[in-house]
């Protein structure tokens, strides 16, 4: 009897190629389904596989920055977020999304308002992100806090030389001081604060090739004093 073939090897991560970019500007101008279908093997070939073998080759090296988060390459349910969009709710009914969204979830997380981290590609460029986006209200509460509490704490991390020189705070705030808080609290910018995100801009250049992994590994890693304190103040471990 022959012996059983032994099964493959996932594909390592080479690089993403200018064909994604290609791929995202075309179903930006042909958002319907039987466009996508037309092309799927071209979704799979140029998006979804080294999406995947990304996720591969980032796991290893995002668990020295922190082991407690999730680098998934299962087809559906993982760390590459779905293509297809949302739209019971929306008026924009087409079906698709025009970007590439890979997340990186807490452990603990369910969605994706916990702590994690995120890259996102499109047409128009490339950003990655770290940190809580629209947190429910204790985990904000959680936050505020601790940012109150552990002011020196907290502008260490936030002011950190080698964090600030790549990323800055986004999201949104709150145009008045947060219940509890008073107006003219020395920290009252940050405590305003209803997303705690910290965004990093990339090229489309520099997401391309078998480098970019260690470039994006690189960037998560000046994030840790940050997300650090965010797990930190809403007790989770980092």
């Amino acid at each position: 009897m022959a012996a059983a073939q032994k099964s493959s090897k996932p594909p390592k991560f080479t690089g993403f190629t200018p064909d994604l970019v290609q791929f995202l500007g075309e179903l930006s101008l042909n958002n319907d389904r039987e466009w996508f279908e037309a092309n799927k093997t071209r979704y799979e070939q140029q998006v979804r596989e080294p999406a995947l073998a990304f996720i591969r080759a980032l796991g290893p090296k995002l668990s020295k920055v922190s082991k407690h988060f999730v680098a998934s390459d299962k087809k559906v349910g993982g760390s590459l977020m779905r293509i297809h969009r949302d739209v019971r709710f929306s008026t924009d009914k087409t079906p698709y999304k025009t970007n590439l969204g890979v997340q990186f979830r807490h452990e603990v997380g369910k969605d994706v308002h916990a702590p994690g981290f995120y890259v996102h590609v499109d047409t128009e460029g490339v950003f990655l992100a770290a940190g809580t986006w629209k947190p429910d209200a204790d985990t904000l509460g959680s936050i505020r806090q601790r940012i109150s509490t552990e002011g020196p704490a907290w502008k260490r991390a936030r002011d950190n030389a080698k964090f600030v020189a790549q990323w800055e705070l986004g999201g949104e705030s709150l145009t008045r001081p947060p219940r509890g808080f008073a107006k003219d609290h020395p920290l009252i910018d940050d405590l305003r604060r209803k997303d705690h995100i910290a965004v990093c801009k990339l090229s489309v250049d520099e997401i391309l090739g078998p480098k970019s992994i260690d470039l994006v590994a690189a960037r998560f890693a000046l994030t840790k004093p940050y997300v650090s304190f965010l797990c930190k103040a809403i007790d989770v471990p980092f």
